[in-house]
């Protein structure tokens, strides 16, 4: 079986987790969630992680970009990116045909301000996982892993 490599990606924000309004997202931190996702990808077997985060738009889209060739598929929180930015929306889009990508976020977005309804990045996705907090990390890990197998 070949080893899948899986890019993660967490947009702005994502490194104040554990301590940025708790209600909302949890207390995990991202580490401790790159480490459930380790475990996960662990059981799973045959699967190799790569967790990255910016605050900065344009790392997110070099790095979905550059990721033809190196990764079999992506797990990205673009947090408030996913309903601003059209350029990681177009990235993504971009390489979905050779690199599905799964959208994930800790809240579930449509429970909240109507601005966090739509997202711009959804559209090239092949799904979307959200409001469980650091556990859909993993459940987005086990359903993108599903995805390439039967492909």
């Amino acid at each position: 079986m070949k080893t899948l490599k899986i890019l993660v990606l967490n947009g702005p924000n994502l490194n104040l987790l554990g301590t940025r309004e708790p209600d909302i997202y949890g207390t995990e931190t991202l580490a401790s969630i790159a480490q459930d996702m380790n475990a996960c990808a662990k059981k799973l077997g045959g699967v190799e992680l790569e967790f990255r985060q910016s605050n900065a738009e344009s790392d997110l889209i070099t790095w979905i970009g550059d990721s033809r060739g190196k990764f079999d598929g992506i797990i990205m929180n673009p947090a408030a990116y996913t309903h601003t930015s059209l350029g990681l929306g177009d990235a993504v889009k971009a390489v979905g045909a050779e690199v599905p990508v799964v959208e994930v976020h800790l809240s579930n977005t449509h429970a909240r301000e109507e601005i966090r309804h739509k997202s711009l990045t959804a559209p090239g996705c092949i799904g979307q996982i959200m409001g469980f907090k650091g556990y859909g990390y993993s459940l987005a890990l086990k359903a993108l892993v599903n995805h390439l197998r039967r492909s």
